[in-house]
């Protein structure tokens, strides 16, 4: 009895048509993934970003510091944005709490572009996160007299 060895078919090209297929689906996958990643950076700086503004805009004694305002405070804490934080879209106020305590809003907005336009997603996406802290007393506390 003889038997004959029977090749495979040849598959010239599947796999450069599969490639073909879904390149494109990778590639956007991969627009996502890239997308998420910085929105997720750049809210987590903006946050950041009104926390210092906050904690500069709640200690009474904060002239000493580097910074003369908020809004300095606000965009020291984000240069690595591109572009910058602008002073139109940092906003602080002072109220009280349930205690009677001073506290202070700081608020800042930035709108991030995406790389595309995704659908139900607007371009540019507004970033916008507000911090509120309690202020510090500015009335002096009572010191024991310095002896000699």
């Amino acid at each position: 009895m003889i038997y004959r060895t029977r090749w495979p078919q040849r598959r010239s090209g599947a796999a450069a048509a599969e490639l073909a297929l879904l390149l494109p689906l990778l590639g956007f996958l991969f627009v996502i993934a890239l997308d998420f990643g910085r929105i997720f950076y750049y809210t987590l700086t903006v946050q950041n970003s009104a926390r210092n503004g906050a904690l500069w805009a709640c200690d009474p004694y904060a002239s000493g510091l580097s910074y003369t305002s908020v809004q300095n405070a606000v965009q020291a804490d984000a240069s690595s944005l591109s572009p910058a934080i602008d002073n139109k879209k940092i906003s602080s106020s002072t109220s009280t709490d349930a205690n009677g305590g001073a506290t202070v809003s700081v608020t800042v907005t930035y709108d991030f572009n995406l790389i595309t336009n995704y659908p139900g997603i607007p371009n540019p996406y507004t970033v916008s996160r507000t911090v509120t802290m309690r202020q510090e007393a500015i009335t002096p506390t009572n010191f024991p007299a310095a002896s000699p």
